[in-house]
């Protein structure tokens, strides 16, 4: 595991942020940190094929500005070694065995959209580990219409190679002017980190997280009433990958969670409006 000397200066961008990696479990996880040492860490956990470089500077780099930030890449997608897992299930354990590897024993957690599932499970089965949760873009397990995931992405990723574009444009955006001009800010976001930048999800291990999905949309849903950290839930209101209503479901389910929903927008309406949404996240995480 990496180690940073108390010396040097705190990198809070993002873009700037090196990688590094450690060994658990029998793969190899590569993780980027950002913000200054000490205390309770964020630990991001990101989308469906997104790699280290998918999260938005505009949402990471004001969290890092007061708090220790890590992102990292799940078992076998970008630089992490290793199998991708069959299940969401799998992919908690795996999250808790990364974060148990770098010595942390309580945690607060970011999650967008596949992440905010994975969330859920790890939080389930270590409701000790977590202090705060922040799930955007997401849905309970076994939530109305969340298996089809799958036939949107497939799509819009059609949709996307026609008029070769990014596909999160189509996927986390609205189609019209507004998201459309969103979508493309977001994309060229994702592009300030010029160096040192992640290897991309390979098409085998998509197809993986797809099904693992699926299967999670498909499953009996978890008892979310036993959750009692604060969680605050975000989302566009139009989001087609998982259905808006999903974030209002898990409002309900998790007592005294609080809900957010920006209009006129999408999947990645938290994106779309970062402005807004940044602040507020930081606030919440605050201690």
């Amino acid at each position: 595991m990496s180690s940073n000397n108390s010396a040097e200066p705190v990198i809070t961008s993002y873009a700037q942020a090196p990688t590094h990696t450690v060994d658990a479990g029998g793969a190899t996880y590569a993780y980027r940190e950002l913000g200054p040492k000490g205390g309770i860490p964020v630990v991001f956990f990101v989308h469906l094929a997104a790699t280290l470089d998918n999260w938005d500077p505009r949402i990471v780099d004001p969290i890092a500005r007061h708090r220790h930030v890590i992102t990292f890449d799940n078992k076998g997608v970008g630089a992490s070694t290793g199998q991708v897992p069959q299940t969401i299930e799998e992919m908690a354990d795996d999250a808790f065995t990364f974060i148990k590897a770098l010595g942390y024993t309580r945690i607060d957690v970011f999650s967008f959209s596949m992440g905010g599932m994975v969330a859920q499970d790890l939080v389930v089965k270590h409701p000790d580990l977590v202090r705060k949760l922040i799930l955007t873009g997401t849905g309970p397990r076994g939530g109305k219409d969340m298996d089809k995931v799958l036939r949107t992405t497939c799509l819009d990723l059609v949709r996307a190679g026609i008029t070769r574009s990014d596909p999160k444009e189509f996927l986390f955006f609205n189609r019209n002017a507004t998201g459309k001009r969103a979508g493309k800010a977001f994309i060229k976001r994702l592009q300030e980190r010029a160096a040192g930048r992640d290897s991309e999800i390979s098409l085998k291990a998509f197809q993986t997280q797809l099904r693992a999905i699926q299967r999670f949309g498909r499953s009996a849903p978890s008892d979310l009433s036993q959750l009692t950290l604060p969680t605050l839930i975000a989302n566009g209101d139009n989001d087609r990958m998982v259905p808006s209503i999903l974030s209002n479901d898990l409002h309900q389910r998790i007592t005294g969670s609080e809900l957010v929903i920006y209009f006129d927008s999408g999947h990645g309406g938290i994106f779309q409006f970062h402005e807004e949404f940044a602040p507020l996240a930081t606030r919440f995480l605050a201690s």
